[in-house]
């Protein structure tokens, strides 16, 4: 029998290693870029920083130190340089992706940080599996930058689980589609027509502004803004204004609420500001063949017939009038259950006209 040289036995005395095998180690040395382990092979073991991390400006002496030990992976038994080849990250991934299996098959709410910001949604690592969340996903709303997730921490469940086919996807939205649905139930078990609640403005649009009540959305239609007229709500409200406003209606899931609160009604004492015979200034709001509609107050229009702007003949309210335009009137009828006031520049002019001069 031979007799074994001293380099086959001092390779006998170590183990054998093969790729793909997950092996223990001892850190013998760390430099910002690489890290260096004793496996108990012949040969040292190497684990580079695209390696360790997907985090590309991680410094590695920040995150491992001498005589730590770790559990790594064989990528090559041989690098080309006498050294073997490790991974740290693809070994963390397969234990990262298996949790995430875990979590997919019981439903269960994780929480990661968002590592990286694609065109098409978020990136998130847990344990250094990574988690696709599509922008649709991300949120019950449209969210068009998504940049402000970039380093955040959110919560999210898995939706699909196929590492094979390299699609892990997470969903945000659900969660936050349950969160609100319970708030919306909390919401409106305590509220009832006629309440005055607080809220801040969401959208403005052009027919009314969407209000958010502390999760259900009312709607502040352009007719419901003032008990006067609103012509553009954008030139009203901003976003993120609070305001304070009145439950006109519930039905469903839909709230209509209001800013015309029943105390500051202009008609309220309309047998008194605008009683028969009296002098009141006003300004013309609109115009009609017919005749032209003055402003008494907000949400007070009167009517001044084509045939009461003038003693002298007026064909149409245009050619004497103008929008915008204050006139001086007489209130010459009331009617409080329609709403309708009647107005008066004749019987002015007559007034001012001396009693002789009248008769003639």
């Amino acid at each position: 029998m031979s007799e074994l040289s001293f380099e086959q036995m001092l390779d006998e005395s170590f183990k054998t290693i093969h790729n793909g095998e997950v092996v223990e180690g001892t850190v013998i040395d760390v430099k910002p870029e690489e890290i260096i382990l004793n496996i108990g092979y012949k040969a040292d073991g190497i684990i580079t920083k695209n390696e360790y991390s997907n985090d590309p400006s991680i410094d590695l002496t920040t995150v491992v130190s001498v005589g730590d030990t770790m559990s790594v992976k064989v990528l090559k038994v041989n690098d080309g340089e006498g050294q073997v080849l490790l991974t740290y990250k693809r070994l963390a991934a397969e234990k990262g992706n298996e949790r995430l299996r875990e979590a997919y098959e019981n439903k269960e709410v994780l929480k990661a940080t968002v590592t990286q910001i694609l065109g098409g949604g978020l990136c998130a690592t847990v344990e250094e599996a990574r988690v696709f969340i599509p922008a649709s996903l991300v949120s019950d709303s449209y969210e068009k930058d998504l940049s402000k997730y970039e380093g955040q921490e959110i919560e999210f469940v898995i939706s699909e689980f196929n590492p094979r086919r390299n699609r892990v996807i997470g969903d945000r939205r659900q969660l936050l589609v349950a969160e609100r649905a319970e708030r919306q139930k909390e919401l409106f078990a305590k509220l009832h027509i006629g309440d005055t609640v607080e809220g801040t403005v969401k959208n403005v649009t052009d027919f009314g502004a969407f209000i958010d009540l502390g999760g259900v959305d009312g709607l502040l239609h352009i007719s419901e803004m003032s008990w006067g007229r609103v012509e553009n709500p954008k030139k009203v409200f901003q976003v993120g204004d609070t305001l304070k406003v009145l439950v006109k209606d519930i039905h469903d899931t839909k709230i209509a609420l209001s800013l015309k609160f029943p105390e500051t009604n202009p008609w309220a004492h309309a047998s008194e500001n605008f009683a028969v015979g009296t002098v009141i200034n006003g300004k013309v709001a609109r115009m009609t063949d017919f005749g032209a509609f003055i402003e008494l107050a907000p949400g007070v229009d009167a009517l001044l017939h084509v045939s009461q702007i003038s003693r002298a003949h007026v064909e149409k309210p245009s050619d004497v009038l103008s929008i915008g335009q204050e006139i001086t009137a007489k209130i010459v009828d009331l009617n409080e259950a329609e709403k309708k006031i009647s107005l008066s520049m004749k019987v002015l002019e007559a007034e001012a006209v001396p009693s002789d001069e009248s008769e003639e």
